[in-house]
């Protein structure tokens, strides 16, 4: 199933003590482009978190986004440090004996002193979080998956539709080259018989002359070929997995053969469809560019 390189997916978990989003967005690239964008506290999952996300892209410039929210059920606690509480006791009491001051020293204005009494956070292990975050990664990573499929879905009939076009294009080429070449066929006779007056006209040297003509302007193999690959492209767009840069090829080369059918055009009207060809060719390598 085609996928496009555009896509969105949401997901989210709330439990008591925390509340989990990612959201995953992603535009058409060339290669595999992924941008992680979490709190601290998930740092240490950032190649977990790449590793399930291998699972759901493998193609364009992606931006993922994680946000914990009430981080809950963290305690504090008071840790009290007796060797900076007797360093400054000891400071005090020589001050004091230096200047003949009074110790003053009381218990509570001894603890307000910096670093005698420290707050800790005991936070909960964050290990302990990473099922639920794998959980919101893949429901998000699902979703994802599936805008990029409906998007696919839609590129891919709008691509058939145009590769019918096309084939309607190669066919009134097919049709026009050989009364092209009658064509011409004729106005070289007319031309030669009045130059020529009452003598007699050479067949052999007329024939030689639309032989050349006619392998100027024959495109039978050209057509032949663009005919092969839009057989080619649409079993191509049938195929699992990444297939835009395999598409990306036959439709270079599809433009090929339409550069090559316009440089042979003789004729106005092969002209113009040569050109409407060279242009749904072109509508369609924009398209691919959004193809995984």
């Amino acid at each position: 199933m085609i996928k496009s390189m555009t896509g969105f997916g949401h997901g989210e978990k709330e439990t008591e003590q925390y509340k989990i989003t990612v959201e995953i967005k992603s535009v058409n690239h060339r290669y595999c482009d992924l941008s992680v964008k979490l709190p601290k506290k998930f740092n240490a999952f950032e190649s977990r978190i790449r590793n399930v996300m291998k699972e759901y892209v493998t193609r364009g410039k992606t931006d993922l986004f994680i946000v914990l929210e009430n981080f809950g059920s963290s305690r504090c606690r008071v840790e009290y440090h007796q060797e900076m509480a007797e360093a400054y006791v000891a400071a005090i009491d020589q001050a004091g004996e230096k200047f003949g001051l009074e110790r003053g020293l009381t218990g509570s204005s001894l603890v307000r002193f910096p670093e005698v009494v420290t707050l800790s956070e005991e936070e909960q292990d964050v290990e302990e979080i990473f099922p639920d975050l794998e959980e919101v990664l893949r429901q998000a990573g699902e979703r994802f998956v599936e805008s990029r499929e409906a998007e696919g879905a839609n590129l891919r009939e709008d691509i058939l539709k145009k590769l019918d076009i096309i084939q309607s294009l190669i066919s009134y080429v097919e049709e026009r080259s050989p009364e092209m070449l009658r064509e011409y066929r004729d106005k070289l006779r007319r031309k030669v018989e009045e130059a020529l007056g009452d003598r007699q006209l050479d067949e052999g040297i007329l024939s030689t002359e639309l032989v050349v003509y006619a392998d100027k302007v024959c495109v039978d193999e050209e057509t032949v070929r663009l005919r092969s690959h839009i057989n080619n492209m649409r079993a191509t767009m049938e195929m699992e997995g990444t297939i835009g840069r395999k598409l990306d090829f036959i439709v270079q080369e599809m433009n090929r053969e339409a550069n090559t059918i316009l440089s042979k055009a003789n004729d106005q009207a092969l002209s113009e469809h040569a050109i409407d060809l060279k242009t749904e060719i072109e509508k369609i390598r924009e398209q691919i560019q959004n193809i995984e």
